[in-house]
């Protein structure tokens, strides 16, 4: 029994000096794209969403939340082109019927940071999110919305190599979104998005395979809509948003590791310490109604994490939408 509590006590001690060098501690799915309007699918027609997104980070903490050497000196930059689509008078289970993609996908890095203790320098294809299934319900003081997503591993992926824009592996994502007006005007919104995704295996060195644990992620939301304009032409929208991201399931497979004697060790990949992280910060959009039209800019600090990176997120971008078939022309 003494014999075996010290092994365990090596493993963990052997895991705690090789985690920062450990392929994924990370979701598939970056956070920080969805807050405000979490609920809201796009009017019939076709949807153009171009985005950035900016994760930089200097900091890995450990299991307890404290931070590890070295630094990983990580800008890891995605930038993302959705495709919505929103059939008129496609309606399914009471909803409205549509579908997403995110085409083409370039970055600088992996989004699952498999190689966060780089610096990301090298730009390429990543994954793509294929999304057939997107239904909308619209509710007198709600709208909600629900996705079921496929993340199809097309990026650039190596085991090993320091310049991969691919994760290397499937993942299947059940997303929800729910937009509660709590003014009468629909002017102040609760928002809430959830994203639970579950992986496939991926290669990894020394002939090892594994599969990532299952992942769950929350963005929430609370705005308010400012008119700009006194015929509401222009609106501002402003708000205090967050996300929080966690491992829910164990890894399975193996995992190469660097011994502390410059050897590789292959353990088992559910060695690994489940991850979290924890993120507030602030949203603001510019709304042009009768355009089909808005831009956003959101930032979210990172104040909390275990066995993850610990930076902060940009996003912004804009929206438009082709109306199909145009909405007709009010007279007074």
């Amino acid at each position: 029994m003494k014999s075996i509590w010290i092994h365990a006590l090596v493993l963990l001690f052997l895991v705690s000096l090789a985690l920062p060098l450990c392929a994924q501690q990370k979701g598939q799915y970056m956070p920080g794209q969805f807050g405000l309007n979490a609920g809201v699918q796009p009017a019939p027609g076709f949807t153009y969403v171009p985005m950035e997104i900016n994760y930089d980070t200097n900091t890995f903490n450990d299991a307890n939340g404290k931070a590890l050497p070295p630094k990983p000196n990580l800008s890891l930059w995605v930038i993302e082109n959705w495709l919505i689509y929103v059939p008129h008078n496609a309606k399914f289970l009471g909803g409205t019927l549509g579908f997403a993609m995110i085409v083409p996908v370039i970055a600088n890095g992996s989004v699952d940071l498999s190689t966060f203790n780089k610096s990301a320098s090298t730009w390429g294809l990543s994954d793509t999110w294929v999304q057939p299934l997107y239904i909308g319900w619209h509710l007198k003081r709600a709208d909600i919305m629900y996705g079921d997503a496929i993340f199809c591993p097309i990026g650039r992926y190596t085991p090993g190599s320091l310049n991969n824009t691919g994760t290397g592996y499937f993942g299947n994502h059940m997303i929800m979104g729910a937009t509660v007006y709590l003014t009468k005007n629909k002017g102040t919104s609760a928002n809430i998005f959830t994203d639970w995704e579950v992986h496939g295996p991926r290669q990894g060195t020394n002939g090892t395979f594994k599969t990532p644990g299952q992942a769950f992620t929350d963005e929430w939301g609370l705005g308010q809509v400012l008119p700009l304009s006194k015929d509401m032409s222009k609106l501002l929208q402003l708000g205090v948003i967050g996300y929080d991201q966690w491992q829910i399931t164990q890894s399975s497979g193996s995992v190469p590791v660097n011994g502390p004697l410059g050897n590789t060790l292959i353990l088992p990949a559910s060695s690994l310490p489940f991850y979290s992280v924890h993120a507030f910060g602030g949203q603001a959009n510019f709304i042009m109604p009768a355009k089909n039209f808005a831009m956003f800019f959101k930032y979210e600090h990172e104040y909390l994490s275990y066995s993850h990176t610990l930076g902060r997120t940009i996003v912004f971008g804009g929206s438009w939408t082709l109306r199909m078939p145009k909405p007709s022309a009010t007279t007074n």
